[in-house]
Protein backbone atom coordinates (compact mmCIF):
# COMPACT_ATOMS: atom_id res chain seq x y z
CA UNK A 1 0.00 0.00 0.00
CA UNK A 2 1.41 3.37 -1.07
CA UNK A 3 0.61 6.07 1.50
CA UNK A 4 0.92 9.85 1.11
CA UNK A 5 0.47 12.36 3.91
CA UNK A 6 -0.95 15.90 4.09
CA UNK A 7 -0.41 18.03 7.18
CA UNK A 8 1.12 21.28 8.36
CA UNK A 9 1.40 22.17 12.10
CA UNK A 10 2.93 20.49 15.14
CA UNK A 11 -0.28 18.52 15.73
CA UNK A 12 0.32 16.57 12.52
CA UNK A 13 3.93 15.55 13.20
CA UNK A 14 3.18 12.53 15.47
CA UNK A 15 0.81 11.15 12.81
CA UNK A 16 3.48 11.54 10.13
CA UNK A 17 6.02 9.78 12.32
CA UNK A 18 3.56 6.94 12.97
CA UNK A 19 3.33 6.45 9.21
CA UNK A 20 7.11 6.62 8.78
CA UNK A 21 7.48 3.87 11.39
CA UNK A 22 4.83 1.68 9.73
CA UNK A 23 5.41 -1.04 7.15
CA UNK A 24 4.38 1.09 4.17
CA UNK A 25 6.42 4.22 4.78
CA UNK A 26 5.40 7.46 3.05
CA UNK A 27 5.75 8.14 -0.69
CA UNK A 28 5.32 11.91 -0.35
CA UNK A 29 4.12 14.73 1.89
CA UNK A 30 1.89 17.69 1.13
CA UNK A 31 2.21 20.70 3.42
CA UNK A 32 1.39 24.37 3.22
CA UNK A 33 3.91 26.85 1.73
CA UNK A 34 6.56 28.37 4.00
CA UNK A 35 5.19 31.41 5.86
CA UNK A 36 6.88 34.59 7.17
CA UNK A 37 7.44 34.36 10.93
CA UNK A 38 9.29 36.14 13.72
CA UNK A 39 10.46 39.72 13.90
CA UNK A 40 12.50 39.41 10.73
CA UNK A 41 9.49 37.92 8.89
CA UNK A 42 11.72 35.29 7.35
CA UNK A 43 10.10 32.35 5.63
CA UNK A 44 9.69 29.45 8.03
CA UNK A 45 8.92 25.86 6.97
CA UNK A 46 6.05 24.04 8.59
CA UNK A 47 6.81 21.49 11.33
CA UNK A 48 5.60 18.74 8.98
CA UNK A 49 8.01 19.87 6.25
CA UNK A 50 10.91 19.81 8.71
CA UNK A 51 10.01 16.28 9.89
CA UNK A 52 9.53 15.00 6.33
CA UNK A 53 12.83 16.39 5.07
CA UNK A 54 14.65 14.94 8.08
CA UNK A 55 13.20 11.55 7.07
CA UNK A 56 14.18 12.03 3.42
CA UNK A 57 10.58 12.03 2.16
CA UNK A 58 9.61 14.10 -0.93
CA UNK A 59 7.71 17.29 -0.03
CA UNK A 60 5.34 19.40 -2.15
CA UNK A 61 3.87 22.75 -1.06
CA UNK A 62 1.10 23.85 -3.41
CA UNK A 63 -0.80 26.98 -2.36
CA UNK A 64 -4.03 25.15 -3.25
CA UNK A 65 -5.18 21.95 -4.95
CA UNK A 66 -7.84 23.32 -7.26
CA UNK A 67 -5.90 22.96 -10.52
CA UNK A 68 -4.45 20.00 -12.38
CA UNK A 69 -0.96 21.51 -12.20
CA UNK A 70 -1.13 21.64 -8.39
CA UNK A 71 -2.43 18.07 -8.22
CA UNK A 72 0.18 16.70 -10.60
CA UNK A 73 2.67 15.77 -7.88
CA UNK A 74 0.01 13.76 -6.04
CA UNK A 75 -0.72 11.85 -9.24
CA UNK A 76 3.00 11.17 -9.66
CA UNK A 77 3.18 9.70 -6.18
CA UNK A 78 0.17 7.47 -7.07
CA UNK A 79 -0.88 6.83 -3.46
CA UNK A 80 -3.35 4.11 -2.58
CA UNK A 81 -4.28 6.16 0.51
CA UNK A 82 -3.89 9.82 1.55
CA UNK A 83 -3.73 10.46 5.30
CA UNK A 84 -4.68 14.02 6.28
CA UNK A 85 -3.95 15.62 9.66
CA UNK A 86 -4.49 19.37 10.15
CA UNK A 87 -3.45 20.16 6.58
CA UNK A 88 -5.32 23.46 6.47
CA UNK A 89 -6.19 23.39 2.76
CA UNK A 90 -9.45 22.29 1.20
CA UNK A 91 -9.30 18.98 -0.65
CA UNK A 92 -11.43 19.20 -3.80
CA UNK A 93 -13.37 16.14 -5.02
CA UNK A 94 -10.62 15.35 -7.55
CA UNK A 95 -8.18 14.81 -4.68
CA UNK A 96 -10.64 12.95 -2.44
CA UNK A 97 -11.20 10.39 -5.19
CA UNK A 98 -7.64 10.18 -6.49
CA UNK A 99 -6.26 7.50 -4.11
CA UNK A 100 -7.64 4.01 -4.59
CA UNK A 101 -8.65 3.84 -0.92
CA UNK A 102 -9.62 7.49 -0.66
CA UNK A 103 -8.50 9.92 2.06
CA UNK A 104 -8.69 9.48 5.81
CA UNK A 105 -8.42 12.23 8.42
CA UNK A 106 -7.21 12.42 12.01
CA UNK A 107 -9.65 14.80 13.72
CA UNK A 108 -9.21 16.11 17.28
CA UNK A 109 -12.70 15.41 18.63
CA UNK A 110 -15.18 12.62 19.17
CA UNK A 111 -17.21 13.14 16.02
CA UNK A 112 -19.88 14.15 15.30
CA UNK A 113 -19.15 16.63 18.09
CA UNK A 114 -16.94 19.62 17.32
CA UNK A 115 -16.64 19.44 13.57
CA UNK A 116 -14.50 22.26 12.23
CA UNK A 117 -11.32 24.22 12.83
CA UNK A 118 -11.02 24.55 16.63
CA UNK A 119 -12.31 21.40 18.35
CA UNK A 120 -9.74 21.48 21.16
CA UNK A 121 -10.42 25.05 22.28
CA UNK A 122 -14.18 24.77 21.87
CA UNK A 123 -14.34 21.64 24.02
CA UNK A 124 -12.57 23.45 26.86
CA UNK A 125 -14.72 26.57 26.44
CA UNK A 126 -17.85 24.44 26.73
CA UNK A 127 -16.61 22.71 29.87
CA UNK A 128 -16.71 19.27 28.20
CA UNK A 129 -15.64 16.43 30.48
CA UNK A 130 -14.01 14.40 27.73
CA UNK A 131 -12.81 14.60 24.17
CA UNK A 132 -10.67 12.43 21.92
CA UNK A 133 -9.77 11.73 18.32
CA UNK A 134 -11.64 10.26 15.39
CA UNK A 135 -10.17 8.61 12.31
CA UNK A 136 -12.68 9.22 9.55
CA UNK A 137 -13.11 8.64 5.84
CA UNK A 138 -13.13 12.04 4.17
CA UNK A 139 -15.95 13.27 1.97
CA UNK A 140 -16.95 16.68 0.63
CA UNK A 141 -18.84 17.75 3.76
CA UNK A 142 -17.14 19.43 6.75
CA UNK A 143 -15.81 16.56 8.91
CA UNK A 144 -18.97 14.61 8.08
CA UNK A 145 -17.50 11.39 6.69
CA UNK A 146 -17.94 7.88 8.12
CA UNK A 147 -16.02 7.16 11.33
CA UNK A 148 -13.40 4.42 11.20
CA UNK A 149 -12.07 4.54 14.77
CA UNK A 150 -12.57 6.73 17.87
CA UNK A 151 -10.44 7.05 21.00
CA UNK A 152 -11.51 9.13 24.02
CA UNK A 153 -9.77 10.73 26.99
CA UNK A 154 -10.91 12.98 29.87
CA UNK A 155 -10.17 16.72 29.85
CA UNK A 156 -8.26 17.58 33.00
CA UNK A 157 -9.80 20.29 35.22
CA UNK A 158 -6.67 22.46 34.88
CA UNK A 159 -5.64 21.37 31.37
CA UNK A 160 -4.85 24.11 28.85
CA UNK A 161 -5.50 23.95 25.13
CA UNK A 162 -1.77 23.59 24.53
CA UNK A 163 -1.52 20.61 26.88
CA UNK A 164 -4.62 18.97 25.45
CA UNK A 165 -3.32 19.62 21.91
CA UNK A 166 -0.14 17.67 22.63
CA UNK A 167 -2.01 14.81 24.29
CA UNK A 168 -4.46 14.49 21.39
CA UNK A 169 -1.65 14.65 18.83
CA UNK A 170 -0.11 11.59 20.50
CA UNK A 171 -3.48 9.84 20.82
CA UNK A 172 -4.22 10.60 17.17
CA UNK A 173 -0.98 9.00 16.02
CA UNK A 174 -1.74 5.88 18.07
CA UNK A 175 -5.29 5.71 16.69
CA UNK A 176 -3.99 6.16 13.14
CA UNK A 177 -1.51 3.30 13.54
CA UNK A 178 -4.30 1.07 14.87
CA UNK A 179 -6.65 2.04 12.04
CA UNK A 180 -4.04 1.21 9.41
CA UNK A 181 -3.32 -2.12 11.08
CA UNK A 182 -7.03 -2.94 10.89
CA UNK A 183 -7.12 -1.76 7.27
CA UNK A 184 -4.31 -4.14 6.37
CA UNK A 185 -6.13 -6.96 8.19
CA UNK A 186 -9.42 -6.19 6.47
CA UNK A 187 -11.21 -5.55 9.79
CA UNK A 188 -11.65 -1.78 9.59
CA UNK A 189 -15.35 -0.90 9.53
CA UNK A 190 -16.95 2.46 8.77
CA UNK A 191 -19.79 3.87 10.89
CA UNK A 192 -21.85 6.79 9.59
CA UNK A 193 -22.13 9.90 11.74
CA UNK A 194 -25.48 10.95 13.18
CA UNK A 195 -26.03 14.44 11.71
CA UNK A 196 -28.58 15.25 14.41
CA UNK A 197 -25.80 15.06 17.02
CA UNK A 198 -23.34 17.21 15.10
CA UNK A 199 -21.88 20.32 16.73
CA UNK A 200 -19.41 22.77 15.24
CA UNK A 201 -16.14 24.32 16.36
CA UNK A 202 -15.53 27.54 14.40
CA UNK A 203 -12.10 29.11 14.17
CA UNK A 204 -10.90 31.00 17.25
CA UNK A 205 -10.61 34.79 16.92
CA UNK A 206 -8.42 37.19 18.90
CA UNK A 207 -11.51 39.15 19.93
CA UNK A 208 -12.82 36.17 21.89
CA UNK A 209 -9.79 36.29 24.17
CA UNK A 210 -10.83 39.51 25.95
CA UNK A 211 -12.09 38.72 29.45
CA UNK A 212 -15.52 40.04 30.42
CA UNK A 213 -15.45 40.26 34.22
CA UNK A 214 -19.25 40.31 34.44
CA UNK A 215 -19.18 36.59 33.59
CA UNK A 216 -18.65 33.83 36.14
CA UNK A 217 -15.20 32.89 37.35
CA UNK A 218 -15.70 29.32 36.10
CA UNK A 219 -16.39 30.54 32.55
CA UNK A 220 -13.48 32.99 32.59
CA UNK A 221 -11.12 30.28 33.81
CA UNK A 222 -12.18 28.06 30.90
CA UNK A 223 -11.38 30.94 28.55
CA UNK A 224 -7.93 31.36 30.06
CA UNK A 225 -7.23 27.65 29.58
CA UNK A 226 -8.76 27.50 26.09
CA UNK A 227 -6.72 30.46 24.82
CA UNK A 228 -3.37 29.24 26.19
CA UNK A 229 -1.08 29.30 24.17
CA UNK A 230 -3.03 31.31 21.55
CA UNK A 231 -4.37 33.96 21.35
CA UNK A 232 -3.94 34.27 25.16
CA UNK A 233 -6.68 35.68 27.35
CA UNK A 234 -6.25 39.36 28.11
CA UNK A 235 -7.86 42.27 29.90
CA UNK A 236 -7.55 46.02 29.72
CA UNK A 237 -5.31 47.50 32.44
CA UNK A 238 -3.92 51.03 32.76
CA UNK A 239 -4.76 51.72 29.14
CA UNK A 240 -2.90 48.64 27.89
CA UNK A 241 -3.43 44.89 27.77
CA UNK A 242 -2.57 42.50 30.56
CA UNK A 243 -2.29 38.89 29.41
CA UNK A 244 -3.56 36.14 31.69
CA UNK A 245 -1.79 32.80 31.12
CA UNK A 246 -3.03 30.78 34.08
CA UNK A 247 -5.81 31.26 36.60
CA UNK A 248 -7.97 29.45 39.13
CA UNK A 249 -11.62 30.12 40.01
CA UNK A 250 -12.71 30.50 43.63
CA UNK A 251 -16.21 30.76 45.06
CA UNK A 252 -15.78 33.39 47.77
CA UNK A 253 -14.48 36.88 47.01
CA UNK A 254 -14.61 40.24 48.78
CA UNK A 255 -17.47 42.48 47.79
CA UNK A 256 -16.53 44.50 44.74
CA UNK A 257 -17.46 45.52 41.24
CA UNK A 258 -16.54 42.84 38.69
CA UNK A 259 -12.96 43.43 37.58
CA UNK A 260 -11.80 44.79 40.94
CA UNK A 261 -8.43 43.46 42.14
CA UNK A 262 -7.79 42.27 45.71
CA UNK A 263 -5.00 40.28 47.37
CA UNK A 264 -6.02 36.63 47.47
CA UNK A 265 -4.58 33.34 48.68
CA UNK A 266 -0.79 32.96 48.42
CA UNK A 267 -0.60 36.69 47.67
CA UNK A 268 -2.10 36.15 44.22
CA UNK A 269 -4.26 38.81 42.59
CA UNK A 270 -7.93 37.96 43.10
CA UNK A 271 -10.33 39.54 40.62
CA UNK A 272 -14.04 39.85 41.39
CA UNK A 273 -16.28 38.34 38.69
CA UNK A 274 -19.99 38.34 38.02
CA UNK A 275 -20.03 35.15 40.07
CA UNK A 276 -17.07 34.12 42.25
CA UNK A 277 -13.54 35.34 41.72
CA UNK A 278 -10.51 34.51 39.60
CA UNK A 279 -7.04 34.05 41.06
CA UNK A 280 -4.43 35.18 38.52
CA UNK A 281 -1.64 32.60 38.84
CA UNK A 282 0.47 33.74 35.86
CA UNK A 283 0.23 37.03 33.98
CA UNK A 284 2.19 39.07 31.47
CA UNK A 285 2.17 42.87 31.81
CA UNK A 286 2.81 44.87 28.62
CA UNK A 287 6.46 44.75 27.55
CA UNK A 288 7.32 42.18 30.25
CA UNK A 289 7.92 38.47 30.36
CA UNK A 290 5.42 36.07 31.89
CA UNK A 291 5.49 36.18 35.70
CA UNK A 292 3.75 34.68 38.68
CA UNK A 293 0.70 36.61 39.80
CA UNK A 294 2.29 37.12 43.21
CA UNK A 295 5.31 38.76 41.54
CA UNK A 296 2.99 41.06 39.59
CA UNK A 297 1.25 42.08 42.81
CA UNK A 298 4.53 42.51 44.70
CA UNK A 299 6.12 44.49 41.86
CA UNK A 300 3.23 46.92 41.50
CA UNK A 301 2.12 45.66 38.09
CA UNK A 302 -1.22 45.00 39.76
CA UNK A 303 -2.54 46.75 42.88
CA UNK A 304 -5.47 45.98 45.19
CA UNK A 305 -8.38 48.25 44.47
CA UNK A 306 -7.60 48.62 40.76
CA UNK A 307 -10.26 47.65 38.29
CA UNK A 308 -9.48 45.58 35.22
CA UNK A 309 -11.37 45.65 31.98
CA UNK A 310 -10.75 48.92 30.17
CA UNK A 311 -10.38 48.10 26.46
CA UNK A 312 -6.78 49.24 26.02
CA UNK A 313 -5.21 49.93 22.62
CA UNK A 314 -6.23 48.00 19.53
Amino acid sequence: MRVAFAGTPDFAVPSLRALLEGPEGVVGVLTQPDRPAGRGRRLRPSPVKVAAEEAGVPVAQPAHLRGEAERAVLREWAPDLLVVTAYGLLLPPEVLHLPRLGCINVHASLLPAYRGAAPIQRAILDGAAETGVTIMQMEEGLDSGPMLLRRSRPIGPRETAGELHDALARLGSEALAEALERLRAGTLEAMPQDPDRATYAPKITKEEAELDWSRSAEELDRRVRAFNPWPVAHTGHRGERLRVWRSRPVAAVPDGTPGTVAAGANNLPLVACGEGGLLLEEVQPPGRKRMAGSAALHGGHLCPGERLGDPGPE
